[in-house]
């Protein structure tokens, strides 16, 4: 098994790799978890696992073949948490945010923490270049070029729309506006705009945590749409490492996975011939949210009645001892149940937030890919996001924030560069570009469209951090959606999806804001969900 087999290199900076911490003996550690499930003397220790820790060369040798026996065995059986105990810690750099949202993201089980285009100014040039060459390279370069223009007269345009609107909402702040304090946080609210315009190119560093488990996912499906070169290169990378810190992983590593062994790999071959049903497929699903971001598309049919079942089984308590209406207050009114109110998630951990975990809700949704980034990291709300490569329309196919929209000037020169980065991928097209080089040129404000799910517990804690006003414009308008539909079918569990001042005035917490001086001048808590209004 060889992760460095050559591959094409990105024309861009290489992506760089590092381990940063991780476990000792992790592969001896796993299989000492599988031998401590079946051993009568107590916990098996990795050091009794290891070959090189035995008294002599025979002992060394009979450990290392029923270690290895064991990892064999218990890894084609399936039986995989115990490879799950490991953790490796990266530092990834020169890496595109089309890779961290299509594969890195697009699953549960890691931690990362990403550099943020809300709060750092992307530096001009910073965008991976797949190996094109020729005509489309240039037309390649060209594009990402007028698209790092564009996010910087964005920049320059939209800061007075930004400072008006900021002011809407702290008007006491007229006198120093021009402070260093408003002019970083406007500054920084501009930013959060103009990204839109970016290519998902645009290359990132990041922190990233897996267990070896998941690495071991990373390298069997790696050559999966979307990024099957860049997965490649990157994965690829971080197995080689993991092989020079314990080459012992070789014992179970498998080969990648062909793409063609991906259901989706023969829809995405006829590329000319599926533009139509692209198009006809977003007419649809638009036509379908009816003007909403978020749709509510399907629900258990007896959540409320169910949610109540399930706290009087937690408290023992019959029907006629506490009511479905005291039931639901009890696990979802932060007066009666302090810890909805606290910044740490305990819903997982109490009795009667457990609970909460039995009603659940399915939503149609519209982002733009830079929200969706943001809204994917929950990840206890699953949602089957899309082939990217589907959105490689015949026409441009994109989400405007609301700022852009108050200026006529940003306005043109927005729309103007969605028109010529959709007329570049067409002439990418036409020169027999892969389409997986092309949709690296797709702005971040391209629209996807999308299914997710979620249990109550996971959707009542997502509210609490996307009901903010310091929320993320696409995302928190579609959690306004998603509450608001809630409470209308299901008005005794829909008033309390609330933000998380909501939250913690109701309990009693205090401060109301957990967000310090990042409040957003609004005293939210004493707001109806009807009279909820954003202006950023």
């Amino acid at each position: 098994m060889n992760p460095t087999v050559a591959a094409p290199a990105f024309l861009s900076a290489p992506p760089e790799v590092r381990i940063i911490n991780r476990f000792e003996r992790p592969f001896d550690n796993a299989v000492a978890t599988a031998r401590t499930c079946y051993s009568g003397r107590g916990i098996v220790y990795p050091e009794q696992v290891a070959p090189e820790l035995a008294r002599d060369e025979e002992g060394a040798e009979r450990r290392r073949e029923l270690r290895d026996r064991i990892a064999r065995s218990i890894y084609r059986a399936g039986h995989h948490t115990t490879f799950q105990h490991a953790h490796v810690q990266f530092a990834l750099a020169n890496v595109s945010r089309h890779f961290i949202w299509g594969f890195l993201h697009s699953h549960p089980f890691y931690n990362s923490e990403q550099v943020s285009q809300r709060y750092v100014e992307v530096r001009e040039g910073a965008v991976a270049v797949p190996p094109l060459e020729g005509e489309a390279l240039e037309i390649y370069r060209a594009t990402v070029g007028l698209q790092g223009e564009a996010y910087a007269r964005l920049n320059g345009l939209l800061h007075g729309t930004v400072q008006e609107a900021y002011l809407e909402v702290w008007p006491y702040y007229g006198r120093i506006v021009e402070g260093k304090r408003c002019q970083s946080v406007i500054q920084k609210k501009t930013q959060e705009v103009a990204r839109y315009v970016l290519p998902v190119a645009t290359l990132a560093y990041l922190y990233h945590t897996v267990s070896a488990l998941t690495l071991l996912r990373y390298w069997r499906s790696c050559l999966m749409a979307d990024t099957p070169l860049e997965q490649r290169l990157v994965v690829g990378r971080m197995v080689e490492l993991l092989l020079e810190a314990d080459p012992d992983y070789a014992t179970v590593l498998q080969e990648p996975l062909p793409p063609e062994a991906a259901p989706e790999f023969p829809y995405l071959q006829d590329a000319a011939g599926a533009l139509e049903d692209r198009r006809a497929f977003a007419e649809e699903f638009d036509r379908r949210l009816g003007g909403r971001v978020s749709l509510l598309v399907d629900r258990k049919g007896h959540n409320e009645e169910v949610l109540a079942d399930a706290v009087r089984e937690v408290l023992g308590k019959p029907r006629g001892a506490l009511s479905d209406d005291e039931a639901i207050r009890l696990a979802l009114d932060p007066a009666a149940n302090a810890l909805l109110g606290e910044s740490l998630n305990l819903r997982p951990h109490g009795k009667l937030t457990r609970a909460l975990v039995h009603p659940s809700y399915t939503f149609a949704r519209r982002l733009s890919h830079t929200a969706d980034s943001q809204d994917q990291r929950h990840r206890m709300t699953p949602a089957s996001r899309p082939t990217v490569r589907a959105y490689l329309t015949d026409g441009p196919d994109y989400v405007t924030p609301v700022v852009v929209r108050r200026n006529r000037e940003a306005l043109a020169l927005y729309d103007e560069t969605m028109a010529r980065t959709w007329d570049a991928i067409a002439r990418l097209r036409v020169l027999g570009a892969p389409e997986e080089f092309a949709a690296y040129i797709l702005p971040n404000a391209v629209a996807l469209r999308y299914t997710e799910s979620a249990d109550l517990a996971a959707l009542h804690h997502k509210h609490a951090m996307r009901l903010c006003y310091n929320a993320q414009e696409e995302i928190w308008r579609a959690s306004l959606d998603e509450a608001e539909q809630i409470r209308e079918v299901e008005p005794r569990i829909g008033r309390w999806l609330l933000p998380p001042c909501g939250l913690r005035a109701r309990s009693g917490t205090r401060p109301v804001c957990p967000e310090g001086d990042r409040f957003c001048g609004v005293r939210v808590w004493k707001l109806d969900l009807k009279e909820y209004r954003r202006t950023l």
